[in-house]
């Protein structure tokens, strides 16, 4: 929800922000040259994009064009352009602005993947260190389990001893999710309805399973964050048969 409010936002300000400063530039129009003017909106349709997505930048990019025309070319206030310089200013600042602004949405996205890359990286760097200095593996599992509702975005999370009962929803190795031994196709159809199974195994054999209740209305996490999921799974497992037994349900 938070993403959609800053990326309607972001359109918003593409549409406004360079009718605003087109307006604040009026003032300048005779002193300063018309592409000085189109670099000046260039930088509002970077931080447009920035802010927002590709969307908004393609928009702000199409806005700063218009406004240009229609506020800095002669005739003012007017969508037509007489000089042919002005009008090649104007592609110019349509394609640049669509150029950087791509860049831009590009970049935030790059930093967005560093910083949850780096989060999941502390999550698994964590329980490591937690399963080389703990002497009780109902620890880790407790640890394991809070991680896992944090990175799937679970409403409950539960530890499971005992044979494999019923066939739940599962959580493969290869990060997708079986019902019923056909692969389901959590892009379109989001996760499946009820309980999930995370099987933890270290070394061929079987520990226990946890059982994961997704959150209402939660979107499934990228593979990268069930790739994760799997890893926290397998060092919970490892830590039981590190002990010989079973964990607890917790």
């Amino acid at each position: 929800m938070r993403t959609l409010s800053r990326d309607t936002a972001a359109v918003a300000a593409g549409v406004l922000a360079p009718f605003a400063a087109a307006l604040v530039l009026v003032p300048l129009r005779d002193n300063v040259t018309p592409t000085n003017l189109a670099l000046l909106l260039v930088v509002v349709v970077v931080a447009v994009a920035a802010l927002g997505n590709r969307l908004a930048g393609a928009i702000g990019a199409l806005s700063a064009a218009a406004w240009f025309d229609f506020f800095l070319t002669a005739p003012y206030q007017s969508f037509h352009i007489e000089d042919r310089a002005d009008i090649e200013t104007s592609v110019l600042l349509l394609v640049v602005g669509l150029a950087v602004s791509q860049l831009a949405a590009r970049a935030r996205t790059l930093k967005r993947i560093a910083v949850i890359d780096a989060t999941h990286l502390e999550r698994l760097h964590g329980t490591t260190r937690l399963a080389r200095f703990s002497t009780s593996s109902d620890d880790i599992v407790r640890r394991v389990r809070a991680e896992l509702t944090d990175v799937l975005d679970l409403s409950a999370c539960r530890f499971e001893q005992g044979s494999l009962l019923g066939r739940p929803p599962r959580l493969d190795p290869d990060g997708s999710v079986k019902v019923q031994g056909w692969i389901w196709d959590l892009d379109r159809q989001g996760w499946p309805e009820g309980e999930i199974e995370l099987r933890a195994v270290a070394h061929g054999r079987y520990q226990g399973r946890f059982m994961m209740k997704p959150a209402p209305g939660s979107v499934p996490p990228p593979l990268e964050s069930r790739l994760v999921a799997l890893d926290l799974a397998a060092q919970a497992a490892a830590a039981l048969a590190e002990d010989g037994r079973t964990a607890t349900p917790v």
